[in-house]
């Protein structure tokens, strides 16, 4: 119930909820030998703490939330700065905090071991024995969605690490905000993904109304630059500087100002996150909310994505360093034109969201409309019924299939349509009509795309689910998840040696396929 409570409330409720938990939010490096009851018992005499967890990160660490703000300014007050015997110090006060025990001999060790949340996801070996103990293909996604997902204390810690550059920002631009974006918030996060974040000016803004008062027009005084793009390099140069210089565990700080969207990069050793900040960038938040209400509006939805998304990992169709292979944006926005199509759709079309929309929702950015409805209960939920077993299979079918040389993909209007250009793979950006968000792919990963999607096809269809399970063997998706080369390596190797002249195969039957419709439609004419 409380899962169906958080998944109802829109993307800005949620995001308003946790930076409001994250500004009363501490992070305390522990003691060896931590007594959870003492640790909780000090901090208590600061105000009442509403929610902690342990994690482990170069020893054990506490996320300690407290129900009032003011508790963390009485902490502060109680606490030092460190012994600068060998370094001299960088005098910031920040959230993040470290307690030593004064008399270690004399405390003892706690009866009960403390209980560590994980941050990182189980390698994919283990998951593949997992996954073989399920009774069902459908149970085996959900089980994978399960050990991915991003945790809710991962999800507190994502937050944390925002509001704690935010304290940087706000030396400089008092009402400026740092917020995540993209996976961290869009339900498709999982364990040990970055943290996207950017620098927000706009809740800064004042109201109309306050300005109409009174009989003179009034504003500040500003230094004023040419582009804002010169603004955006400018400030997030300072900032950076900043966090390199001063900031509690901030390390590799890297400076990309001159990227088509300028970023800091840095590593945040108190939360373990590598982290890529940026300023206001609206449409990428746009994007995120998409993805987040198509992420509530059925549990099918992520359980797919994250299925597709390891799989293609497995494979070697995704990588995390930048190249011309398929991106996990590119693949989840196939995976949602999908469903799209599905008979009924499982998920609407971007302009029926639009459609849906109220004047609160108009969002025009950079004379792009990026309109949809915010609130998920004014969206119908789908009639369709079919099961993971089943969508998983026809995924494959269906992309193994695709006319990419000719189609590209719309998930504005959910259907196929004529390529603009000559990309081999085309997904049109949902708000940026004229970007497509697939042109970094080259011709030979996705023929490999198409080859993989083909096999994994012909595994579910073709395997005798029963006599694998009695060899041992792994069935479903955890035979999916094993390099194919790997699990059979003769038929393997036989089969790739056939992918080129397959390829080619298929695009002469598609080229006959072609002139027959034409024909067909020559005749109807």
């Amino acid at each position: 119930d409380a899962e169906v409570s958080t998944r109802k409330k829109t993307f800005s409720e949620v995001q308003r909820e946790r930076l409001d938990q994250a500004e009363r939010t501490v992070l305390i490096k522990c003691p060896p030998k931590l007594n959870e009851k003492k640790l909780l018992q000090y901090l208590s005499s600061h105000g009442n703490v509403k929610s902690h967890f342990f994690f482990e990160n170069r020893g054990i660490n506490a996320l300690i939330e407290f129900s009032e703000k003011s508790s963390i300014a009485s902490l502060q007050d109680a606490v030092g700065i460190p012994n600068a015997a060998e370094h001299h110090v960088v005098p910031f006060k920040s959230r993040l905090l470290t307690f030593t025990l004064k008399n270690p001999v004399s405390q003892p060790a706690e009866e009960t071991p403390l209980h560590l949340s994980p941050q990182c996801h189980i390698p994919v070996k283990d998951l593949v024995q997992k996954l073989c103990l399920a009774d069902s293909i459908s149970s085996q996604m959900y089980m994978l969605l399960n050990e991915y997902q991003l945790t809710e204390e991962n999800i507190k810690l994502r937050f944390l690490a925002c509001s704690l550059v935010r304290d940087f920002a706000r030396a400089y631009f008092p009402d400026s905000t740092v917020k995540p974006f993209g996976s961290s918030v869009n339900t498709f996060g999982k364990l040990g993904c970055d943290v996207d974040m950017f620098l927000d000016f706009h809740d800064a803004k004042v109201p109309a109304t306050k300005m109409k008062k009174g009989p003179f027009e009034m504003e500040f005084q500003m230094k004023r630059l040419p582009s804002e793009r010169l603004a955006t390099q400018r400030i997030l140069s300072v900032i950076g500087d900043c966090l390199d210089n001063f900031g509690p565990g901030c390390v590799s700080v890297q400076k990309i100002l001159n990227a088509r969207c300028p970023l800091v990069k840095f590593a945040h050793q108190p939360t373990g996150f590598q982290c890529d900040l940026s300023v206001s960038n609206s449409i990428a938040i746009r994007s995120s909310e998409l993805l987040y209400i198509y992420g509530c509006l059925d549990s099918r939805v992520r359980a797919l994505v994250f299925t597709v998304r390891c799989w293609a990992r497995v494979h070697g169709l995704t990588n995390s360093a930048p190249g011309t292979w398929i991106t996990n944006f590119s693949l989840t926005m196939m995976v949602m034109f999908f469903l799209q199509k599905r008979s009924p759709p499982i998920i609407p079309t971007l302009d029926q969201l639009k459609e849906l929309a109220d004047a609160k929702d108009k969002h025009i950015i950079g004379g792009y409309d990026c309109s949809f409805v915010s609130d998920l209960r004014k969206i119908k939920p789908t009639k369709n019924t079919e099961t993971l077993d089943v969508l998983l299979g026809e995924f494959f079918e269906y992309f193994g299939n695709f006319d990419f040389r000719r189609n590209s993909i719309n998930l504005r209007k959910g259907k196929e349509v004529n390529k603009p250009e000559s990309s081999p793979l085309y997904i049109w950006n949902p708000f940026e009509q004229d970007l497509n968000i697939s042109k970094n792919v080259n011709q030979p990963q996705l023929e490999k795309f198409i080859a993989m999607a083909r096999e994994s096809a012909w595994i579910l269809q073709k395997e005798d689910k029963t006599q694998r399970i009695i060899n041992k063997e792994p069935w479903g998706l955890a035979a999916l998840l094993i390099p194919f080369g790997k699990s059979n390596s003769s038929k393997m190797k036989n089969k790739m040696k056939g992918i080129g002249s397959e390829t080619i195969r298929s695009l002469l039957d598609s080229l006959k396929l072609n002139n027959a419709n034409s024909q067909q439609k020559a005749v109807g004419k």
